[in-house]
């Protein structure tokens, strides 16, 4: 039998467990090589609150990548060595969504965007890092705990119907949403008046948490009359509004919607229609300036057929209709008006990264200038994200290619736009997915991003890498074996270079360890490392909540 003295030498005095040590130990012991031991937690001043840590019953192998293995405890907490300097001015928590459990049972998910949110949250404060990690308790998930089965549609999985008629009625629940999972674990964002809401792409999947403890505080319930199911997973978020936008699969277009800091009322600026295909194009983010909204139409469509559908098909949710063609729209942010409307090359993005206003010498504007995340309109990228594909790297260059696509959307009345690479693709490997920009040039004209690119053979984004748009170059951050999760620039305050600041990431490591990393934003350079006690799987988007 382990003792709790045992047990806190190892782990440090100041992570504390309540429940049966021995598990807890048993678990540890597989995955923490006696080097890391020393480099997890230490004592500090103030001891924390205990923690309880309900360990699950299915224990990946040490062998595996954490990056694609089920987090094993639904909570911990605990103070990280640091290797480096953190910063001093560095005062706030860096909240990271993504999903984090891809198992019910014995019955394994099978695709990347089906796993149970995890939030992990860093709190930087005095040069210290404290950590945390648990899962968010939405219905779906504490469903499936409960009955030990998947009870709500994710991604590709739905509930497995007993017989035909059990099948009919969970259509029917589908056409109301009741049977739609809540599962928010894609994004997690700070509104205006400071709330945190993790959100996914069905409505019904926004739910507030508390930043601090990570704890979920309940849903947030929208209290407009707006009756859809599904919006941006990615809505635009500032400290003075939240804008979103609403596909619309009967009427095939997008509406264009409004919330004000302090309320939960969703109003909307305007509508676009759908100049192509049977249904609006997929928008998992948008890009806006400072005066327009752009709403992309991808030929890569909703599918109401794949939605009915029990089994997944290679799409999933999509079709991909390249007759339809593609199109960029602007609508005026006052107005609701659509100022521009032209055709693009095809293209299939998750991210945009940024746009701005494009003007002449007498300041007048000409024309709109958006970035994403292009996968060379390449539909493949869906299914490349299986769990089987990513756990089964045998060095094979797999990596479909992806560049800094650049739109141009003129305002002199053509009715074409172009979509050109920003930089050459090999600077960042031919990999781009995963960004953030200074929050301060949201909407401006920018020079740096910071995102995942690749090393090549991969099979999946492993370096992190800052694009300069000015001199068209990247400088790459690479740790072999690893997986880096978003990188995320948090600003100095009181800067006033753009890429003043630093950039957090946190490290799905290989042989089951992780850490949380930070590089300075200008040099790009690793200034502070801190080692978990265990792998945390990949995750997805994060935000930062500012010490007050």
């Amino acid at each position: 039998m382990v003792s709790s003295m045992s047990a806190s030498k190892i782990f440090g005095s100041n992570a504390t467990f309540f429940g049966d040590v021995k598990e807890v130990f048993s678990f540890k012991k597989t995955v923490i090589k006696p080097s890391m031991r020393e480099m997890t937690i230490t004592s500090v001043a103030a001891r924390p609150s205990p923690v309880s840590m309900p360990v699950t019953d299915r224990v990946q192998p040490e062998t595996k990548l954490a990056a694609w293995t089920s987090v094993q405890q639904e909570k911990w907490e605990g103070e990280l060595v640091v290797q480096g300097e953190i910063p001093l001015w560095l005062k706030g928590t860096y909240i990271r969504n993504g999903p984090g459990l891809w198992n019910i049972g014995d019955y394994n998910f099978r695709h990347l965007f089906d796993g149970y949110a995890t939030l992990v949250g860093l709190h930087f404060e005095n040069g210290k890092l404290k950590a945390r990690h648990r899962q968010l308790e939405s219905e779906a998930y504490k469903a499936a705990k409960k009955n030990n089965k998947l009870c709500y549609r994710e991604f590709s999985e739905a509930p497995k119907a007993e017989n035909f008629l059990s099948y009919i009625g969970e259509l029917a629940t589908l056409f109301s949403g009741a049977s739609l999972t809540d599962n928010a674990n894609t994004g997690v964002i700070k509104l205006g008046d400071g709330r945190v809401v993790c959100l996914t792409e069905t409505i019904k999947g926004s739910i507030e948490i508390n930043p601090h403890t990570l704890e979920t505080t309940g849903k947030f319930e929208y209290t407009d009359s707006y009756s859809g199911l599904i919006h941006s997973a990615h809505p635009i978020v500032t400290e003075s509004e939240f804008l979103t936008l609403l596909p619309d699969l009967i009427k095939p277009g997008y509406i264009v919607a409004r919330m004000e800091p302090g309320t939960n009322e969703r109003k909307v600026i305007g509508r676009v229609d759908c100049r192509g295909g049977p249904s609006p194009g997929w928008v998992h983010s948008f890009p806006v300036t400072e005066h327009y909204i752009i709403v992309p139409e991808m030929p890569l469509r909703y599918c109401a057929q794949n939605l009915l559908r029990a089994e997944p098909t290679p799409l999933y949710k999509f079709q991909w209709h390249p007759e339809s063609k593609a199109f960029m729209h602007v609508m005026c942010k006052v107005t609701g008006n659509i100022v521009a409307s032209v055709e693009v090359p095809l293209f299939v993005t998750f991210h945009f990264i940024n746009a701005y206003e494009d003007k002449d010498d007498e300041g007048r504007v000409t024309g709109i200038i958006a970035d994403c995340c292009e996968h060379n309109a390449n539909t493949t990228i869906l299914d490349m994200l299986k769990l089987q594909n990513l756990r089964s790297f045998n060095g094979d260059d797999v990596l479909a290619d992806a560049m800094v696509g650049r739109f141009t959307i003129p305002f002199d009345g053509s009715p074409i736009g172009k979509l050109e690479a920003a930089l050459d693709p090999n600077e960042h490997g031919k990999g781009m997915d995963m960004c953030s920009i200074n929050p301060a040039y949201l909407g401006k004209k920018y020079r740096y991003a910071y995102a995942c690119g690749a090393k090549r053979p991969c099979n999946f984004p492993n370096t992190l890498t800052k694009i300069d748009l000015v001199n068209k170059t990247a400088k790459n951050w690479y740790d072999k074996g690893a997986v880096p999760s978003e990188p995320f620039f948090v600003a100095r305050p009181g800067a006033t270079e753009e890429d003043d600041g630093v950039v957090i990431s946190m490290i799905s490591d290989k042989n089951g360890e992780g850490y949380a990393l930070l590089l300075d934003g200008s040099t790009f350079e690793e200034i502070a490392r801190a080692s978990f006690p265990y792998g945390l799987p990949y995750g997805l988007h994060g935000c930062w909540v500012p010490k007050k």
